[in-house]
């Protein structure tokens, strides 16, 4: 009896060449997976998230659909939607934002694929497994792609990274709200639910 085991990385990366129809066929196929593309082209890999990270990620989600839908300024994305961003990447921020200009400017085609735009907003609410620092290098891709405002939230710390186009980022030590500022006009995220 073989009791030898294969410890893999809760994230995986791997470099593959493929072009971007046969990624997102990979994506299509193998949807129990999440899958995104660095700008060099190295395809990592996830598992699907844990359900106490999934419940508090799909409660950020609700939120932000629910004031989408009030004010109609834009588009609301969860996790799984993908984009493929300026430099090439091929991203799924937890929850996203594009404002509705940007996004009646895409064609039926492209909205049906991973939409060719950063969006305007996005979110990455960490899990346990996830890396600070490979975290903080995605917001700060975002950000350098077009993202106008991001916010990286770290609920093991009780921290949340405040990300805006050409300032420093702001660190926030448990806050109990956010604000959409001038990008979403009105909203605020009650985090009494992700903490």
């Amino acid at each position: 009896m073989n009791t030898n085991t294969v410890s893999l990385p809760p994230t995986l990366e791997l470099s593959i060449d493929l072009t971007d129809e046969q990624f997102f066929q990979l994506c299509q196929d193998n949807s129990d997976f999440k899958f995104e593309r660095t700008a060099t082209g190295e395809l990592i890999i996830m598992p699907p998230t844990g359900s106490e990270t999934g419940d508090r990620n799909a409660d950020l989600t609700y939120q932000l659909r629910a004031w989408s839908r009030q004010n109609k300024l834009g588009k609301s994305f969860d996790s799984s939607s993908g984009f493929k961003l300026p430099n090439g990447a091929e991203r799924s921020p937890d929850a996203s934002w594009v404002k509705m200009e940007r996004w009646d400017a895409l064609t039926q085609a492209q909205k049906e694929r991973f939409a060719p735009l950063c969006p305007d907003f996005v979110v990455e609410l960490m899990s346990p497994s996830d890396s600070l620092e490979k975290t903080r290098a995605k917001m700060r891709e975002y950000m350098d792609n077009g993202a106008r405002l991001g916010w990286l939230i770290n609920r093991q710390q009780h921290q949340v990274e405040v990300y805006r186009l050409h300032q420093e980022v702001e660190v926030l030590q448990s806050p109990q709200t956010l604000s959409g500022e001038d990008i979403l006009p009105g909203f605020v995220l009650d985090l009494a639910e992700i903490w």
